[in-house]
């Protein structure tokens, strides 16, 4: 039984996989043009010419972010990204919006790049327009030497800085590596430095030069994307787990037996006894459907099935709860009437309450009689000579959904030969809702009765149902029980 809550919701459909490949061709074929840029670039006049420097220094950028371009549409193209131990789960949900920025951060890809040079035989210093607005300082403040820049800098990111520039002045290294600043109105940006050293013609360092970058709405978004790819991990493992739950707990309590099974045991009348369990058609939507059929200490034979709302661990610990309290109240005596009334009373006080439905019948062999009770659930069919017929229910409301119900019961006389099916509602695709869905479970079942009348036992009934419903795309499970009257 699907929960009153539910609701289709139209999922946002995925890109199609053919637009993704014409991106990624697009994104190569940039890459390619880019290289050939870059090979044009290179000069012996590079160390000299600024404007040579800066070129350079923008396709290094512009091929790390298409390299960047290119990973995600290809995780783009191949689904969600892979599980891996290194993937710390993340318990938070998506994440929050990032705050309103100034107008420079919201700019083309040259407002948010700046350029520096250090000359260290002059000491002099010249910054770029674009440099001092990413730092937030007034061109007449003047540029920060390379002992005043880790004022601005992020305490924690002051011993890297100094490290890359140390290498690059004393060793001749360049420089390619990122740090935080904070800014005069406290704001935290994150840059992204490359540069090299320009040596003399004695080979000693005479000046640094660099490009720096503003990236930090970049490394938000990549943020964003593992907080986001980690919260799909996380929910995706919480679901298997769930899941792997749900069908151990389900498999648990639902009765071990395959095949035909006879009540009561050495009994002058016996049932023919079968049932099978149907899941949805997704099957990953393990419902609270149960069917049972249990012998009782005076000779009569409980049958019952049933269907709480829900699914998942939720819905099958409460069937096992309410499939418990059944057997063990009819093994202790009570009747189908009252004993729908305990169940009643003991969703409607449960923890977590919920909404069922079920058929409770008691056989007794001796009378050959069934007496049944029913909340809310499609009365039993009775197969007889060829024909079938729903049993008239008496009167009942769906279990948890009101407190102090009362369920009468009916008693049906039966004879040799006689067929009984017990189902719940699930059973054919939820076209039609409601009673107008059980009515046409039903109506399909009847029409089956030639098929049962000549089929042998009540496993061989079992085969025929699901032959006729077992294919379908149900959008929840269903169950079934057979029992055949013997002579």
């Amino acid at each position: 039984m699907p929960s009153p809550l539910f609701a289709d919701h139209s999922a946002d459909r995925p890109p199609e996989r053919e637009t993704v490949e014409a991106l990624i061709t697009q994104a190569r074929r940039l890459r390619g043009g880019l290289d050939a840029v870059r090979e044009s670039t290179v000069d012996t006049s590079l160390a000299t010419d600024p404007q040579l420097r800066w070129q350079r220094a923008l396709c290094d950028l512009a091929v790390h972010h298409l390299d960047d371009l290119g990973g995600h549409l290809d995780q783009l193209r191949e689904g969600l990204p892979t599980e891996s131990a290194d993937d710390p789960a993340a318990e938070a949900g998506p994440p929050a919006a990032p705050p309103e920025h100034g107008p420079h951060e919201r700019g083309s890809l040259l407002r948010r790049v700046g350029s520096a040079e250090w000359n260290l035989l002059t000491d002099e210093v010249s910054w770029s327009d674009e440099l001092f607005a990413m730092f937030g300082r007034a061109p007449s403040d003047g540029p920060l030497t390379l002992d005043e820049l880790p004022s601005l800098v992020h305490p924690e990111d002051q011993d890297g800085l100094a490290t890359m520039v140390t290498d690059c002045l004393v060793d001749g290294r360049p420089i390619d590596g990122e740090f935080r600043i904070v800014r005069p109105d406290e704001t935290l940006r994150t840059v992204h430095m490359v540069g090299e050293p320009v040596l003399d013609a004695d080979g000693s360092t005479a000046c640094m030069w660099a490009v720096l970058r503003d990236v930090s709405e970049l490394r938000r978004s990549q943020q964003a994307v593992r907080e986001t790819r980690d919260s799909l991990h996380r929910e995706r493992q919480i679901a298997q787990t769930e899941h792997r739950l749900a069908v151990e707990l389900q498999e648990a309590v639902l009765p071990p037996w395959r095949g035909s099974l006879r009540f009561p045991h050495g009994g002058p009348v016996a049932l023919d006894l079968a049932g099978r369990y149907l899941p949805s058609g997704t099957r990953d939507l393990i419902g609270g459907d149960w069917y049972d059929a249990l012998q009782l200490p005076d000779g009569t034979t409980l049958l019952s099935v049933g269907d709480l709302t829900g699914h998942g661990v939720t819905a099958t610990s409460g069937m096992a709860m309410v499939l418990g309290a059944l057997r063990g109240m009819a093994v202790a005596g009570h009747r189908p009437g009252p004993l729908m009334g305990f169940v009643n009373q003991l969703l409607d006080t449960a923890a977590q309450p919920a909404l069922g439905s079920a058929v409770c019948g008691r056989f007794d062999p001796a009378a050959r009689t069934l007496e049944w009770a029913q909340a809310g659930h499609p009365a039993p069919l009775l197969f007889r000579g060829g024909t079938g017929r729903a049993l008239d229910p008496p009167e009942g409301v769906l279990l948890g959904a009101t407190s102090g119900a009362s369920y009468t019961q009916h008693t049906e006389q039966l004879e040799p030969g006689d067929l009984l099916v017990l189902h719940t509602d699930g059973l054919v695709p939820r076209r039609t809702q409601g009673a107008d869905a059980a009515h046409e479970g039903a109506e399909r079942l009847l029409a089956l009765a030639p098929r049962f009348a000549a089929a042998r036992s009540a496993q061989d009934c079992v085969r025929i149902v699901v032959e006729e419903f077992g294919t379908a795309e149900r959008e929840d499970d269903a169950c079934v029980l057979i029992a055949r009257v013997g002579g």
